[in-house]
């Protein structure tokens, strides 16, 4: 049950209804408040948006152009039948104003080409079934998640390893679609302030509503920050780096407004980093999109040896295919001065250099105001190639003027924040199985061409026999090896560990083009029991420990085992906030396997304890339709919590072929949360402890701001106000309800200053009369998730479920020294009278009628005392009155229900059964869907009576 009048929900009603010319839609207070004196709301942000032009529709700000499903907030939701548009006007000054047009979008369906259409969920138009009927059942529990789809792919061994549609089929992984773009930071010239040295370069990836960035930097101190400006020179997001000796800042910019988005995609976003340490410096650049970071493998940063020069550049670099050619493009910046600027063509100097003695060397020409260069050095012979995989190729480039200016930098293999990895599974090997095992790798590519590598092989049917990284076979009977790592494979432990020092310049080139392989040979599978192509794993932001081995998700872990041809791993790790962080990678689902998912997984993520008599403590971690699953988990039981620092966890991933288990490995992550469970934590709330920077939480967008406070979606506290409220953020809502005390069945009660609710006292001479012991002398107290919070043994209390609130239909109660939290439900008393009612859909028992009141007159509401009556749009309710409520386009809202408590409006939309029939659908105009099977044997029936009647006899 979620009050109407949230912020969110109260302003995009009543921004629907202005726009529709409706009345202004009133819902009462944002809480379950009975006074009117303390309304509670959540408060209203300083706008981003201000000197934008655009529209603000429900507490958001749309730029201009913008199209946009209206949402309500709950239980509304968002709706999918009616679409906004910003549109553009002009004022009579001529300023550019928006104007938010609605309509609902339902009467441009198209007619399904099928005679039973279906409805799913988030859309508006039925669509026609797809997939297998058969499995109807087990397809409606892969139901409702946000899937995630990779292209097909086909068989592709007769493609050779320089073929780039092999790669692109395989590298678009959870967002489909990447994009990438580039800058290059460099100290202002243009400021009074003496300019900077530092060089930065910064690649960045935009998938979906993200954009994860790389970022080095040379001849410049640690950054403190950094900030990207909009089109208008405003700050539109600001990252602060984490303090460490890294030169490479990782970071994550999530759900970009698509305003930005566009600006980005038009190069019209600037990034700038500061330093606070010692003298402060600035550098800043465009983000541009090139077409040579898709075959960039190589990369130099080019810096001045000159202070305050306020120049640089970057290089990006690649091997041809087939031939030694290195083909490159040169970004410069600042390298051309002013007074240069008059002249068409600026003669400039580039030459590939170890140490002192030159290679190459190029003459060209560029143009003062368009400085970037591309040429290809050809026929590179094998001493140039050798120290180019070494990291020891300078690239320099010089102004050929009066004055010269030059820049120069070291060449090595392309840096990011992204992890070199392979999941190696059965499905993926030369000749495809199903032996349930896996094989998993990651690697780390330095400077000076070493690669390090860590590897684990689980659930082989046989001895290894050989572990190889390899080419891409031309014949499946022709494998070609390029290392040999068997010598450092520990058998017992099935681990092997080591670093490859001799990687030639074309096997770096190819390592970050994911054209490489791992490949494992047992005893019964000469040729290759298990394969991995190792390829790049997209930066993602989350806490997830790369630098370790991750944990392998086999078949062989499943109880029973399964031999699937899958394999994966996933990378866990439980940050100070006690949320769980989690990256999971699946490989080798073939599609024999799995027809209705086009070869690739469509499944289930969970996290639970290892013991199969217990259930409790399973956890859904997501649904995902693709390869990967990724993700931070909040709300952890304290039990899910100790297991998982015990290693008695396990994550595992179901498909629609194995609904009770795919691949599973055993999870260990050591943690401190389970203290929470022992007392330490007192009167306190579990959040206050671990109180996120403020400035993290203003960039959620589902953070609540409140009492000049930002709080985190799902945290409780209580507010300042009064301490007798428990307040909760549901999606920017807040949501305060006043604490519900149970009825004491005792004779004597008290109540303590500091506590909310009378307490239970034992008879006792005076002289022995003591003050009620206090919360901190019970180190055996229990902690109750729902409120988060510590309770005395012996204590009762109704127990507070988020965003429901005080459930009056249970009492708990504190198991004194074990810990335990006892809930069961309230028993109500037996009522004499004829027609007893419930005098609000929260309360838990019914009561006898009061006399009847007569209704009371429109002046004489608006005048009456209290808050006993509530008014939604024009219409005016008495308490207990319910109702469906109407919102502009789309009518009555029958699957809602509303209802009057007290002079607050609180609405709650159906609950609909389990269903576990094999054929649902969802009928016109009903809430909830039905069983296809119940329906037609009752239309059946309908038809014969007589047969109806002849089975009861």
């Amino acid at each position: 049950m979620l009050p109407l009048s949230s912020m969110q929900t109260r302003g995009a009603l009543s921004s629907l209804m202005c726009v529709m010319s409706c009345a202004l839609l009133h819902s009462g207070l944002a809480s379950r408040l009975k006074s009117p004196i303390l309304p509670i709301q959540s408060e209203r942000e300083p706008f981003t948006s201000k000197g934008m032009s655009g529209c603000s529709f429900g507490g958001r700000f749309y730029s201009l152009e913008d199209t946009w499903h209206p949402d309500l907030g709950e239980p509304f939701g968002v709706m999918h039948c009616v679409k906004c548009y910003c549109e553009t006007q002009r004022g009579r000054k001529g300023k550019v104003l928006g104007k938010v047009s609605c309509k609902n979008v339902k009467r441009d369906c198209p007619e399904p080409s099928c005679d039973a259409p279906v409805l799913l969920p988030g859309q508006c138009c039925k669509t026609c079934p797809k997939g297998d009927v058969d499995r109807k059942q087990v397809e409606a529990m892969f139901d409702g998640f946000e899937y995630f789809q990779e292209k097909e792919k086909e068989d592709d061994l007769h493609k050779t390893y320089n073929d780039r549609s092999y790669l692109s089929s395989e590298d678009i992984s959870p967002g489909e679609s990447r994009t990438d773009f580039v800058a290059v930071l460099t100290g202002v010239t243009d400021s009074w302030l003496p300019s900077s040295s530092g060089v930065a370069r910064a690649r960045f990836s935009l998938t979906r509503t993200s954009l994860t960035f790389s970022i080095t930097y040379q001849r410049i101190g640690p950054p403190s920050r950094v900030v990207f400006l909009d089109s208008d020179g405003n700050t539109a997001f600001e990252y602060k780096t984490p303090k460490g000796d890294s030169d490479m800042i990782c970071g994550v910019w999530k759900n970009l407004p698509q305003s930005h988005v566009r600006q980005l995609q038009a190069e019209q976003l600037r990034v700038t980093m500061t330093t606070d340490t010692g003298r402060r410096e600035v550098i800043e650049g465009k983000i541009i999109k090139h077409r040579a970071l898709f075959a960039e493998t190589f990369s130099s940063t080019l810096t001045s040896e000159e202070e305050h020069s306020g120049m640089g550049g970057i290089a990006m670099l690649t091997l041809s295919d087939t031939e030694n050619n290195l083909h490159f493009v040169l970004i410069l910046r600042g390298l051309i001065q002013h007074r240069e600027r008059d002249s068409p063509l600026v003669p400039i100097q580039v030459r590939l250099q170890y140490r002192q003695h030159v290679l190459r060397e190029i003459h060209a020409n560029v143009t003062s105001y368009d400085t970037d260069f591309a040429e290809v050095l050809t026929d590179l012979n094998s001493r140039e190639l050798f120290w180019l995989s070494r990291g020891q190729l300078v690239i320099t480039v010089e102004t050929e003027v009066q004055d010269p200016r030059h820049i120069s930098g070291f060449i090595t293999g392309r840096k990011s924040c992204d992890t070199i990895q392979s999941v190696m599974s059965s499905g993926d090997a030369l000749t495809p199985g199903k032996t349930g095992g896996v094989g998993s790798a990651f690697f780390h590519l330095h400077d000076n061409g070493t690669l390090d590598y860590q590897v684990q092989l689980v659930g082989v049917s046989s001895e290894v026999m050989g572990l190889t990284i390899e080419l891409k076979p031309r014949r499946r009977s022709k494998r070609s090896v390029l290392y040999d790592l068997t010598p450092e494979f520990d058998r017992p432990s099935g681990r092997a560990a080591g670093s490859w020092s001799r990687v030639e310049a074309r096997h770096i080139h190819m390592l970050l083009q994911n054209e490489l392989f791992i490949n494992v040979a047992t005893a019964h599978s000469q040729e290759g029991e298990l394969r991995g192509q190792i390829k790049g794993l997209l930066y993602s932001g989350l806490e997830a420990p790369r630098h370790e081995i991750p944990v392998p998700l086999a078949g062989q872990f499943v109880a029973p085992p399964v031999l699937t041809s899958a394999g994966g791993h996933a990378w866990v790790s439980v940050d100070e906030r006690c949320h769980l962080h989690y990256e999971i990678v699946v490989a080798g689902l073939s599609k024999a396997d799995d027809l209705t998912v086009n070869a690739h997984l469509h499944g289930l993520a969970e996290i639970g304890e290892l013991d199969e008599r217990s259930t409790n403590h399973k956890r859904l971690l997501t649904g995902f339709y693709g390869s990967q699953a990724q993700g931070v988990l909040k709300d952890i039981s304290v039990e899910l919590l100790r297991h998982l620092d015990r290693g008695t966890a396990f994550i595992q991933v179901s498909t629609k072929v194995n609904i009770r288990g795919e691949i599973r490995g055993r999870v260990h992550v050591p943690n401190n949360c389970e203290f929470r469970t022992k007392g330490e934590v007192e009167l306190a709330e579990f959040d206050d402890l671990f109180v996120r920077d403020p400035e993290e939480l203003k960039k959620d967008p589902h953070t609540c701001f409140f009492e000049t406070q930002h709080h985190a979606h799902g945290s409780l506290w209580t507010p300042n106000y009064n301490h007798c409220f428990t307040c909760s953020c549901q999606k920017r809502t807040v949501i305060c309800d006043p604490v519900i005390c149970p009825v004491l069945t005792c004779s004597r009660t008290i109540q303590p200053d500091d506590k909310c609710c009378p307490m239970c006292v034992e008879r006792k001479n005076p002289k022995e009369m003591k003050t009620p012991e206090r919360l901190d002398e019970h180190p055996e107290g229990c902690y109750f998730e729902g409120d988060q919070k510590m309770h005395a043994p012996g204590s009762t209390w109704h127990p507070f479920v988020p965003p429901f609130g005080y459930i009056k239909c249970a009492l708990c109660t504190c198991k004194g020294a074990t810990g335990e939290v006892h809930c069961e439900k309230v028993t109500c008393p037996a009522l004499t009278c004829s027609r007893p009612v419930r005098r609000s859909p929260s309360d838990c028992c019914k009561e006898c009628p009061e006399e009847d009141n007569p209704p009371l007159e429109h002046a004489d509401m608006m005048q009456a005392d209290g808050t006993s009556h509530c008014k939604f749009g024009k219409n005016f309710y008495q308490n207990s009155d319910n109702w469906h409520p109407r919102v502009p386009l789309m009518g009555e809202m029958k699957c809602i229900t509303c209802w009057c408590d007290h002079g607050v409006t609180k609405c709650q939309r159906k609950q609909c059964p389990v269903l576990t029939c094999s054929n649902i659908t969802r009928r016109e105009g009903m809430c909830c869907p039905e069983c296809q099977d119940s329906k037609e044997e009752e239309e059946e029936l309908m038809k014969v009576p007589e047969k109806k009647n002849s089975c009861r006899h």
